[in-house]
């Protein structure tokens, strides 16, 4: 009988510990580079707080394309445009699902139902399934078809059918409200919330909330939808990847304290309009909580982001030069001083289609991709990806990218024009007086917190608004 020593015995022992923390999701993947990680956490403590500022970093090293190690999780990062179109355009078909993280599915979206289903799921982030297919459907269907413009054959005007005039009323309520309270410098960001936030209830559920400041409902679904967006940030959310984690999290108590915080606003949404379609007086919307969820949600996390911080650059010196030469392109375009009104039936002015196309490239909201997944082999300069492997690529496109992009694109595109043209017409923005309330305008370093999903703004505050002309103005009075 062989004798073996307790110190081999403890050396096998420790190799199959360290063997098993280290193991992963999917296997490596041969032919792409791989970046060095400690057992357990991989790569978590070397890409810190900003995922996407140290992804682009380590390309310098390694090449566009590498693989990395969130604890369990094998990740494909793809930090160039060439890379990007490989992978997420050609490819689209096999790399249209969802990584299904610890804390967003499992206890924010947990309704009880079985996991093999997608149904309870937001459809932005679902796992890709036939229920996720038809609902997508669905919401890209209403949301294109709302934006039609349809000739009215009792008048010789166009009229654009249902979500355009709630563009109109939405923009119209903030700059109303930057009007009236435009006396010494100001902080813009509870003046734009509410606009974006209401065109997603709006959409949804044909709902409007009290456009109020302090109005209670309106603070509570800012508040909620500000927390659940920071337990979706790959950077701040470690027992999402590494299991051990899930025991005792503090984080697990949080979300589910969320959850239900959003369950009884969405609940209430859902209610109203099932009484309103009983006495048939609702309006024009897309229904339904699995997909109303999500676009609450992205009503208010991503298009102020972009607002707020075109504002922002609006007062700087540049932004001066930006607001004259876009004044002139609107006066051009609409020479009957009607860009208020014209401004809703299409993006006639280039210029300022062209600024909406820059801020929302230069302001990316979301500062890295959601976790894709792809359901078929992908194959990239040789390497062969497996089915299930997760995909990051920073920085993130202003919608996405592929056949998951984002299906409100045009939705928000159109609000953002609308937005830009009537504040060029009826205001000029200055920066603030005082040198330390104006924006940070680092595309990177404005954010407020890095380890977020999406862009948080700094505060910031503009200066008085000048108005150039009562006659531009006196509609908000």
């Amino acid at each position: 009988m062989t004798y073996t020593p307790p110190r081999t015995l403890a050396a096998f022992f420790v190799y199959l510990v360290i063997r098993y923390l280290n193991q992963t999701d999917v296997p490596k993947i041969r032919g792409l580079p791989e970046i060095p990680g400690i057992p357990l956490f991989g790569n978590l403590i070397q890409l810190g707080t900003c995922h996407h500022v140290a992804a682009q970093k380590l390309a310098d090293k390694y090449g566009p394309v590498f693989q990395a190690r969130l604890g369990s999780k094998r990740v494909v990062y793809v930090n160039s445009f060439e890379a990007v179109k490989s992978i997420w355009i050609t490819q689209q078909s096999a790399l249209i699902s969802c990584l299904t993280l610890h804390i967003f599915y499992k206890v924010i979206n947990n309704d009880g139902k079985s996991f093999s289903s997608s149904e309870s799921f937001p459809v932005g982030a679902s796992p890709w399934d036939e229920s996720c297919t038809q609902r997508k459907k669905a919401i890209a269907s209403a949301i294109t078809f709302n934006l039609i413009l349809i000739l009215d054959t009792t008048s010789s005007e166009p009229r654009v059918h249902s979500y355009m005039p709630f563009v109109d009323l939405e923009v119209m309520e903030s700059l109303k409200e930057l009007h009236d309270s435009s006396i010494g410098d100001l902080d813009i960001k509870p003046y734009i919330q509410p606009m974006a936030l209401n065109m997603s209830p709006t959409t949804c559920y044909g709902y409007r909330i009290s456009r109020g400041v302090n109005d209670a409902l309106l603070r509570e679904i800012t508040d909620v939808e500000k927390k659940l967006t920071m337990f979706r940030g790959t950077s701040s959310n470690w027992q999402d990847f590494i299991p051990l984690l899930h025991l005792g999290s503090k984080k697990n108590i949080e979300a589910n304290a969320c959850k239900l915080r959003r369950q009884k606003y969405i609940g209430f949404l859902h209610d109203i309009l099932k009484e309103k379609v009983a006495v048939d007086t609702d309006k024009p919307c897309v229904a339904g909580s699995s997909i109303g969820m999500p676009m609450v949600s992205g009503g208010l996390d991503t298009l102020p982001g972009n607002i707020i911080m075109a504002i922002g650059y609006l007062s700087s010196d540049h932004g001066a030069e930006i607001q004259k030469r876009a004044y002139e392109e609107i006066i051009k375009v609409y020479a009957d001083g009607d860009a208020w009104k014209k401004c809703l039936e299409g993006e006639k002015v280039a210029y300022i289609t062209a600024l909406t196309k820059e801020t929302l490239r230069f302001w990316s909201t979301i500062p890295i991709s959601l976790p894709r997944v792809n359901i078929a082999l992908i194959q990239y300069q040789g390497a062969m990806i497996p089915p299930g492997t997760a995909f990051l690529h920073p920085p993130h496109y202003a919608y996405g990218a592929g056949s998951r992009m984002c299906a409100g694109v045009q939705l928000a595109n159109r609000e953002l024009y609308v937005f830009l043209v009537r504040i060029i017409v009826a205001f000029e923005v200055v920066p603030a007086q005082n040198a330390r309330d104006r924006p940070v305008l680092d595309a990177l370093k404005c954010n407020a917190d890095p380890s977020s999903l999406t862009m948080m703004p700094k505060p910031f505050k503009v200066g008085s608004w000048i108005i150039e002309s009562e006659m531009r103005t006196n509609h908000l009075v």
